[in-house]
């Protein structure tokens, strides 16, 4: 190989690491304005829509096609099959912890209690459709997942997918003692008790990352994971408000 044709491969090799990179700094720049600097909900969701944008400009520069992305017309006919069955499976799930008492202290959680009616349909057909899951769900298990898989492999994207997905947590995670009955009442409410909170957030979203990617591989849809991160989310909020209005106080 000649010094010209060695300068030329290492500079690809640079430039195709660098749109990952390209790709996590997006997403660390948005996650600190959404924890820090975009405190409205309406910059919440400029912010989310924005990086999201950006993320799929750096997926065609990367070479990606829709179908990668799991959003071709095949793969959004799929997660529409998928998506009423996630919906349905995680609506049941809720249900049954509402109806047994030691399940009711998971709802108690002042993020949702404290909301208005209104608040809560700009929550749950709003903020988390398009702000939290749109993002999240095209930069892990869509842009990022498919980058990685394309390199290095199945296994590989979904581990270092879903890692960079529990650390994004990091963040949002600080409060969660606090505002959750639940988790308070095993890590504390004082200072004391945020580390092994965000510790525990970090591990259990990461978690939650596989089973997203998993689900992405499987359907061969982007649609299924946005189905079941919306319904977790946003059900999850209207059980808690409702619980915290009709069960929990009683």
């Amino acid at each position: 190989m000649t010094v010209t044709a060695a300068r030329s491969s290492l500079f690809r090799g640079i430039l195709d690491r660098m749109r990952i990179v390209c790709a996590v700094a997006v997403l660390a720049v948005a996650n600190l304005l959404n924890n820090w600097l975009a405190r409205s909900p309406g910059m919440y969701v400029v912010v989310c829509v924005t990086a999201t944008a950006v993320l799929l400009l750096i997926a065609r520069w990367d070479g990606l096609t829709w179908a990668d992305l799991g959003l071709d017309a095949a793969g959004l006919r799929r997660g529409l099959r998928w998506g009423p069955v996630l919906v349905g499976v995680v609506l049941l799930v809720l249900l049954l912890l509402l109806a047994v008492p030691a399940g009711r202290e998971a709802f108690d959680d002042s993020r949702a209690a404290d909301l208005s009616v209104g608040q809560v349909l700009w929550v749950t057909l709003v903020r988390v459709p398009l702000g939290t899951v749109l993002l999240e769900e095209t930069a892990f298990r869509g842009v990022l997942w498919a980058m990685l898989r394309r390199r290095h492999g199945t296994a590989w994207a979904t581990a270092v997918s879903s890692l960079l997905f529990g650390l994004w947590h990091l963040l949002p995670s600080r409060g969660l003692n606090r505002s959750n009955a639940a988790v308070g009442s095993v890590f504390g409410d004082d200072p004391a008790g945020v580390a092994p909170t965000v510790a525990l957030a970090i591990a259990a979203t990461a978690a939650a990352g596989v089973v997203l990617c998993e689900l992405r591989r499987r359907s061969g849809s982007l649609l299924a994971p946005i189905a079941l991160h919306w319904a977790v989310n946003s059900l999850g909020y209207v059980f808690a408000w409702a619980a915290s209005r009709w069960w929990l106080d009683g």
